[in-house]
């Protein structure tokens, strides 16, 4: 295909566009390759409609956006295609009858990994007819739209990430006492300078962030609450309906993301998913003091 092949179209959202004319199971050529990333880049999510990937043909168009990352859960990994995790609502726990997904709650994925993932994608199998939806919120207009005092308190201010915080609002996957000693923790800024367009983002997941350092723990998580609470306004907001067979990729540096478990439990939703490698997390406040 050429690049002129290459149809986008933003959501009508902040964040979004859906981009057509190209088949991912194809390659694409270098300029097509740099276009895409691009359009990552400046929209944070990107949609591709009607794909309908196989497991090797997902491995193979993720690696349009760069090298892909291990799952870390190794129990939601596909045996044949190890790079491949899923989403199966079999997998899901139920609480008077209502499904508890892996994901609700906005978060940006293995924030306490060194090198979180640069982006994640996800390949719709199977999806209910109503519900499942997943929603996604441009953390870098978040940052824009804070108060002054906002930004000067947060922009200098850094956090621990664990597998899961003293006071995580949902409850991640239970993992053995060996397993959890194989998961990584490290030290994080609440505001993040994007590697490529430089912008500043809110870096914020509440189910990993254990405090503030150098605050006490009452004024840290309120200081946490305040600032999601702030970033999850629907002005925010991008509300992405599944259809089957599309894929839809995110910048887990410019957006945070939730699952929505609305829909019927006896409904299957079956998604595949890869995660594409970063760099280390930037802060913001570091490159403004050196500019």
């Amino acid at each position: 295909m050429e690049l002129s092949d290459l149809q986008v179209e933003p959501t009508g959202s902040v964040i979004g566009a859906k981009v057509s004319g190209i088949n991912l199971k194809n390659e694409v050529s270098q300029a097509v390759l740099m276009e895409l990333r691009g359009l990552l880049d400046q929209y944070a999510v990107l949609i591709f409609p009607q794909q309908y990937l196989s497991p090797d043909e997902f491995v193979r168009a993720g690696r349009i956006f760069g090298s892909l990352l291990p799952q870390q859960l190794k129990k939601y990994v596909l045996k044949d295609q190890p790079l491949v995790g899923y989403n199966s609502t079999s997998d899901l726990p139920r609480k008077n009858g209502k499904l508890h997904v892996r994901g609700e709650n906005y978060h940006t994925d293995h924030s306490n990994f060194i090198e979180p993932p640069r982006a994640t994608a996800l390949v719709a199998v199977e999806i209910p007819e109503i519900g499942g939806d997943t929603q996604f919120v441009d953390t870098r207009l978040a940052y824009d739209n804070l108060s002054s005092e906002l930004k000067e308190i947060s922009t200098h201010l850094f956090s621990k990430h664990v597998h899961q915080s003293s006071r995580s609002p949902r409850e991640l996957t239970k993992l053995t006492q060996e397993d959890l000693a194989k998961i990584p923790q490290t030290i994080q800024p609440l505001v993040i300078r994007h590697p490529n367009s430089g912008r500043a983002a809110l870096y914020l997941n509440t189910g990993r962030m254990e405090g503030i350092e150098g605050m006490d723990d009452d004024g840290a998580y309120e200081l946490i609450d305040a600032l999601y609470s702030h970033a999850i306004q629907q002005e925010f907001e991008y509300r992405h309906v599944w259809s089957k067979g599309e894929m839809v990729i995110w910048d887990n540096r410019s957006v945070m993301h939730q699952a929505n478990a609305d829909y019927d439990p006896e409904k299957s939703r079956y998604l595949y998913r890869i995660m594409i490698e970063g760099p280390p997390i930037e802060a913001f406040a570091k490159n403004t003091l050196k500019d």
